[in-house]
């Protein structure tokens, strides 16, 4: 059986060792309470109410990177892809020591299937490991996005280019379907 109740205030949530990063900036107490709450909301499970109480404490405290990441993956649990990754980005940006921020952008990029950018925050978490726990979760990430990448379809990258034959042609065909289109218009 789950205990669905909303956590007390006075009781303090506290993510494995691995996220726990530097200690949070001063902000207002409303702002922190208002991340206590969506703190509780999203060990219930409940994550359209995390996203409320954290929007609130993100507008009571916009540079509180805490509340920016976990309001990215509140985001990414009700599916609003697009403000998560605003969000854990702004995280990352605000505290670019936080290993916690850096990671949970690179698994949601895995778990989008957007390598590029996954490897890129990474790279970046890499650099703020530290303890041990926090390098075996992220090898454990990487080995995962390899063995999926080993079995999975190559993807394209949509990064290459149009050569300079391919451009004239495409060109030339688009003249000749407005010269046909202009001889049957009149």
């Amino acid at each position: 059986m789950t205990n669905n109740a909303p956590l007390e205030k006075t009781e303090l949530v506290e993510f494995p060792v691995a996220l726990q990063g530097t200690p949070p900036p001063a902000v207002s107490i409303k702002a922190r309470q208002c991340f206590q709450e969506g703190m509780a909301h999203l060990q219930c499970g409940d994550a359209p109410g995390a996203v409320t109480a954290l929007t609130r404490s993100v507008e009571h405290a916009p540079a509180f990177p805490d509340a920016h990441m976990l309001l990215g993956i509140a985001h990414a649990l009700t599916s609003n892809i697009y403000p998560a990754i605003d969000h854990l980005e702004e995280a990352a940006k605000l505290d670019p020591d936080s290993f916690a921020a850096h990671y949970t952008l690179a698994q949601l990029n895995f778990k989008l299937r957007t390598p590029k950018p996954g490897y890129e925050a990474a790279q970046r978490a890499l650099k703020c490991i530290q303890t041990l726990e926090q390098r075996k979760m992220l090898a454990q990430l990487r080995t995962e996005l390899w063995e999926r990448e080993r079995n999975g379809i190559a993807r394209p990258s949509f990064i290459k280019q149009f050569s300079t034959r391919m451009l004239i042609f495409a060109g030339s065909a688009i003249a000749a379907a407005i010269i046909f289109v202009m001889s049957y218009a009149r």
